[in-house]
């Protein structure tokens, strides 16, 4: 049915990283920049959902280059999620095995870092089921091509050399991602999507990666 099926990363294959996670990374972020008393609110602006702008405007308030401060924010976060994965907080989930009988070249796209797509892979042993997987640089330029920017899911879908692709996603951005690239979308209610009011029409709503590959067996 399709030519490739695309494939969020974090709520989809792998487990979510808990938001206090983050925010410790953060900070250790700003530490290393040696800004030892940050505004807290600079912080928390730095932990998810960040804007070019936003980084722009905390990075000259302490006299530091937005670069600087997004690749220690994107260091010290993958160093966290490492540990998340390594510890057994951040999993798999169980269904990705089924993934193996989508008769179509599987890719993943992911506004996560690309380091820690790569740990992922590797370290949970699945990389040869993924023809292509993509996540952000450590640079600002990454935060105006993350979704739904369809930026990477259209750099994906065109080195799987795919005229008809799928994108399976927990976010309306990646909804909005899919709509961005004229690809179907398909939303997926893991445990904590499963009372989610959607503002975004998805292609299918699924409740797990079995009801996927029963899609893409039509």
């Amino acid at each position: 049915m399709y030519d490739a099926v695309v494939l969020d990363n974090d709520g989809v294959l792998v487990g979510r990283t808990s938001y206090d996670v983050l925010r410790e990374a953060t900070w250790s972020a700003f530490e290393t920049l040696s800004i030892d008393d940050p505004d807290p609110d600079d912080v928390e602006s730095m932990v998810v959902g960040v804007s070019p702008e936003q980084l722009s405007s905390v990075a000259d308030r302490y006299g530091v280059s937005a670069e600087d401060l997004w690749a220690a924010r994107d260091l010290h976060a993958h160093r966290r999620q490492r540990r998340e994965i390594e510890a057994g907080r951040k999993d798999l989930y169980p269904d990705v095995s089924v993934l193996r009988e989508v008769d179509a070249p599987l890719g993943i796209v992911s506004s996560n870092q690309q380091q820690t797509v790569d740990y992922v892979l590797d370290h949970f042993g699945v990389r040869d089921m993924f023809a292509s997987a993509v996540g952000r640089n450590p640079t600002p330029e990454s935060l105006r091509r993350k979704k739904p920017n369809s930026h990477y899911l259209d750099r994906v879908v065109s080195e799987l050399d795919a005229d008809t692709a799928l994108f399976v996603g927990d976010n309306e951005s990646d909804l909005r991602a899919a709509d961005n690239a004229g690809v179907d979308s398909a939303f997926i209610r893991r445990p904590h999507r499963e009372e989610f009011d959607l503002s975004v029409t998805p292609t299918y709503d699924v409740a797990d990666l079995h009801e996927l590959v029963a899609i893409c067996r039509r």
